[in-house]
Parts: structure tokens; sequence; C-alpha cells
């Protein structure tokens, strides 16, 4: 019977090709994405994702957008503030609508009211990481030619700091009279009269829309720019991930990052749903908080869920409404320990970058995976896995200078092929960073591929899995940090001659710590409190080495990589290094000798880093 084939023959599927179903299922949501964003390119006047968030605010005032501690702000109340700090900025002399203007703050209410404003304005709005200090501060609001900081009550202090210390002053160069204007987005006695769209008719899809920093492999961290067509196609990206207009958003990442900008806010104004936003990540608040919001959608990168995991047990672990959690980073071990203990919570684990120009979700669930092969996908957006050489720091070429395609189970660099649906636009005024990550001639002759930097790996399954970053950049806290930058500073202390940062692992901790091989400076001894100081002042925490290795002579055999990697293998252990260990100590505010009862103590996750 035709019945009695069918069920055969959907056993056969199931069996021979058991995630048919699901791949189906995410290529008609390709389309379906696909589709929603070629309509909006089509309507006239040119629709934008301010527009969506005007389209929100029509139907839903009165809704709830984002919720700040106690405060609640509706759409309605969110547009009427965002006018007011809009008049505000049309009203100074020291502003021009269209102006790029860099913008320093936290995670607070007026960061998502100032941005608006600027959008209603036709700003592109440079998002200065709130950390960062003297060299990199200036640095990035020089990059991205922005003429006005908008700046968090108190935020400005590291401005008048910069200029009162005759340490930090010949970093700066008076460089910050660049600024010609700063504001207080508050400013209560401005008018909410809507702005006119005369105001940004010179938007076009091409015209910036974010700067969003990233750190290199080398150097101060880079703009990325994303212009309005990337803001527009991650709408119609957002909308598909399973959040709907009755969810309720946890946003404790920084707005400043791709992730919590992107995902977060720009992802519920497109949804409508509610944002719970947080200053700043807290395991011990996470829950309660998520409890007392009736949150159901969280975020993530890998390290908040290994925080989340390492918090004290509780009887109510898994008494919440979250149903979902979307990010990216998290480890196959953490996975499966968060569901155990905080219950049957959907994991939306992807892999993107700020400037990239591919992306993969796990759309199926698979522990540890990013993604997973497929195919229609493959025809859209071409990707492949090159061999890659890591102590060269360069992919493996043929005799015809071709890259070699990274077999099935095995280790490649990530490289996706540069087309129009899939563009690169690379970093504002870093034209050698930007070729950095163009590579030439991979699969044939003349071909232009966008470098990642990324080494992953494709099972027989077809899921593919992140393994490692390549380059000088490594991973702590959640933070990249480029070693470059931090040698800099390092060697600007005044003692060390030159240093050389890398990154190394420690047991029970997400991605690697930083740790400097250094030598001194002739006939000048290490002085630890004095280093400390030096780190503080001018590193985030994230970015100061814990580790500090006094070495008679830097190594010049071989390549710079290969000594890096020489050095990493070695790590921290004072029994096996000859040379002087120091370990930064926050409590004694200085660089003490790393003894080997500390290294034991370190090891066994009794001294957290």
């Amino acid at each position: 019977s035709c019945f009695h084939a069918a069920s055969l023959l959907w056993i056969a599927l199931k069996i021979l090709f058991p995630y048919l179903w699901l791949d189906v299922l995410f290529f008609v949501d390709i389309m379906r994405i696909f589709v929603a964003f070629v309509s909006r390119r089509r309507k006239k006047p040119a629709f934008f994702a301010l527009d969506r968030f005007l389209e929100q605010v029509a139907a839903v005032p009165d809704k709830s957008f984002m919720v700040f501690g106690d405060e609640r702000y509706t759409f309605a109340l969110v547009d009427e503030q965002s006018n007011r700090i809009a008049n505000a900025l049309r009203a100074h002399p020291g502003y021009t609508p269209g102006d790029t203007v860099a913008l320093f703050m936290g995670n607070e209410p007026a960061f998502v009211t100032t941005w608006l404003a600027l959008a209603k304005l036709g700003s592109p709005v440079a998002l200065l990481n709130s950390n960062i200090r003297s060299k990199s501060l200036l640095h990035c609001f020089n990059c991205c030619r922005a003429t006005v900081l908008i700046a968090a009550t108190g935020r400005l202090t590291t401005f008048a700091v910069s200029q009162q210390n005759p340490k930090r002053t010949y970093l700066m160069k008076n460089k910050v009279f660049n600024v010609r204007c700063t504001l207080d987005p508050s400013d209560e006695k401005a008018s909410d009269t809507p702005i006119p769209r005369s105001l940004r008719s010179h938007l076009t899809f091409k015209s910036p829309a974010v700067y969003i920093y990233t750190s290199g492999t080398t150097g101060l961290p880079k703009a990325a720019v994303l212009n309005q067509n990337r803001l527009l196609s991650a709408l119609a990206v957002l909308s598909s991930n399973g959040i709907t207009s009755k969810d309720i958003f946890y946003l404790n990442l920084p707005l400043y990052h791709t992730a919590g900008f992107i995902v977060g806010f720009i992802g519920c104004i497109e949804t409508g749903s509610t944002i719970i936003l947080k200053k700043k990540f807290s395991a011990s608040q996470f829950w309660d908080d998520c409890r007392k919001h009736n949150v159901t959608v969280i975020q993530y990168i890998g390290e908040v869920m290994r925080y989340l995991c390492s918090t004290p047990k509780k009887d109510n672990d898994k008494e919440h409404k979250v149903r979902l959690a979307i990010g990216n980073g998290i480890r196959a071990e953490v996975w499966r320990e968060f569901l155990n203990r905080f219950g049957n919570i959907q994991i939306r684990e992807f892999y993107a970058s700020t400037e990239g120009n591919v992306g993969f979700v796990n759309y199926v669930g698979k522990i540890g995976a990013v993604g997973r092969v497929n195919f229609f996908y493959r025809k859209l957006f071409p990707y492949t896995l090159v061999k890659y050489d890591t102590e060269r720091d360069e992919p493996v070429r043929d005799a015809n200078g071709l890259c070699v395609k990274a077999l099935k189970g095995e280790t490649g660099l990530l490289v996706s092929k540069i087309t129009d649906i899939a563009p690169f636009l690379g970093y504002v005024q870093n034209e050698e960073q930007n070729e950095r990550k163009r590579l030439r001639n991979v699969l044939k002759k003349g071909d232009l591929y966008f470098n990642t930097g990324d080494l992953l790996k494709i099972d027989h399954d077809n899921f593919i899995y992140f393994q490692d970053r390549v380059g000088d950049t490594f991973r702590w806290k959640g933070e990249n940090v480029a070693t470059t930058e931090v040698s800099d500073i390092l060697t600007l202390s005044g003692c060390l001659q030159e240093a050389n940062v890398y990154g190394v692992q420690v047991p029970g901790h997400e991605g690697r710590i930083g740790m400097a091989a250094a030598t001194l400076k002739k006939d000048v001894k290490f002085d630890g409190r004095r280093m400390y100081q030096h780190v503080v002042s001018y590193l985030p925490s994230y970015a100061r080495p814990r580790f500090i290795r006094i070495q008679d002579a830097m190594e010049v055999t071989g390549t710079f990589k290969q000594m890096k990697v020489k050095l990493m293998e070695q790590g921290f252990n004072p029994g096996s290094i000859q040379d002087p260990l120091y370990i930064l100590d926050d409590r004694a505010e200085s660089y003490m000798l790393l003894t080997a009862e500390i290294y034991k103590s370190i090891m066994s996750g009794s001294i957290k880093l």
C-alpha cells in the first residue's frame, strides 16, 4: 500500500538522513529572511533599522521596551527621550546632523536613547569600549574621524585625569582637543518634537551606521564598519531566531560589543521584545533577575555559562521561565552541565564576527557545535576550510600556489568568498589590516576570500566545531586582548626593553590568560610595584598580563610566531622555567615572585585568576 511505502521511506530517510527535515526547515528560514530583507530594501523612502523601531512605537507605544533596575521605559517614552537628545544636539554649536559621534557609555538607558537620537539625525556612531583609556581611547575616537564625544556622567574624568597627570600627558599629545563638543544626554529642557526625516535624507544603504571596535592580531583596536545595509540584514536574520514580541530578553553583555548591540538591542527592535537591561553581568544576581522579571530569553558568551555553572547550587536552580539561550563560545562540557543544572533550555549557539561575511547557527542543537554544513546555505555564502600552518602563521599552499582544502575531521582555517551578498566592509582607515583579512588565490587563481582568522573543524556528520584563533589575539574574560598593544604599553614602563605578550591556558578557565616574556633595560632591576602601577594605569583588567617572565635575551631564531608558540607551551610553571617569574597580586598592588606553592594553588583551583 501507498501508506506502507511512505512509512518505510520516512523511516529510511530518518536513519540515512537524520537531520534532513531540520536542514530543509533551516533553508526555508533562510529564504524567508532573504525575502523579508529584499522587500524592505525596495521600500521608498529608504527603510533602515531606525524605521523598524518607529514602526514598533506606532504599533505598541505603551509596551515596555526596556527595564533598567526599577525604571520602566515604554516604546513611546524611549522615542520621546531620543527626540529630546536629538533636539539638544541640533541646538549645540559643536554638532551638525550627519557628523560622526563617539559614544562612551556603559549599559544604561541613555546608551539606547542616544543611539536612536543619533540615528534620527543621520549620524554614524562609534561605540567606544567603556573600559578603555588614554592611548586606546584617543585612538578609537580619532580613527573613525569622530568630531563629537557623548560620554556618560563621570566618564570624562578619563580625559581630565590624563590632562593633569604628567606621566600620561605624553601619550595624549593634547589630542583631547579634537573633541569639539561633549554632551550630557539627560538634558530634560530640550523639546521632544519628532525629528524631521529630511535630516537623514542623505543616508544610503552603504552609509556607515555604527563602528564597533574589535581587537585584531596587531596594534590598537580596529573600527569595523557596519553600514545601514548590514544592520538591515541583521534585522531580517534576528527575526528568525525563535524570539517573539511576547519574550522578555535579559541583556547583560556590553552594548558596545556586537553581541549586546546587534543580537540584544537591534534584535529586540526587530521582534518588539522587552529588554531587561543590566549594567554588567553578575553571576550571583543572574537567576534572581530572571525570576524577578519573568525573563524568557538569555544571551551568553561562553564565559557567562561557565560562571553560572560555578555558582553554589541552589534548590530553586530550575525555577525560572527561561526557554532560550542565544550566544556563542560555550564548550561542550559546560553546555551539558548547564542543561543538567538549570533545566531544559534551548541553546542556540552561533558563530559570527563583527567584520566577517559568514556566520553559522546550530539549528539542530548538537552539543558543542557552532553550526552545520547546509548545501543551500553554502551556495549562497561559499566558504571552505583550508589547511593552516600555525608555526608559519599562514595557509598551506600547493605547488600551484593555491590553498589546500582541509579534510573532514581535520582542523582548518575558515575562509569565506567575498561577494555582493557577502561583502567585507573592512576597518576604517586601516588598509593594511583590511589587506590582511583578504586572501587571494584560494581555490583558483584570482579569487578573493575573507580570512576569518579562526580554526574550525567539520566532522563526518557535517557539524561545524570552533577550535581556536590564529595570530596574536587571545580571549580572556569575554574580551579579545591584542598582544601588540599590551607589549607597547609594557615597554613604556621604564624598566623593560622588550616585551613579548601571549596567552597561556589555565585549568578551569575559559580562554587564555595574559603573560609576557620580557627583557630588562641595561642596569635596571625589575620593580614589581612600579610595573603594577603602570599596568593598572594603562590597561583594563582583562588585558593586564597576569604573569611576567624575565629573560636575559629575546630569542631571535625562527619567526616571531614560533618563539611565541614555544613560550605558550612552556606556560608559567616555576618548576620547569629557570627565568624569574612574577605574578600580578592586586592585594599587594605589585608583581610578586611566583612560588611553587602559588603555582600549585592556581593549578588546583584554590586560587582563582
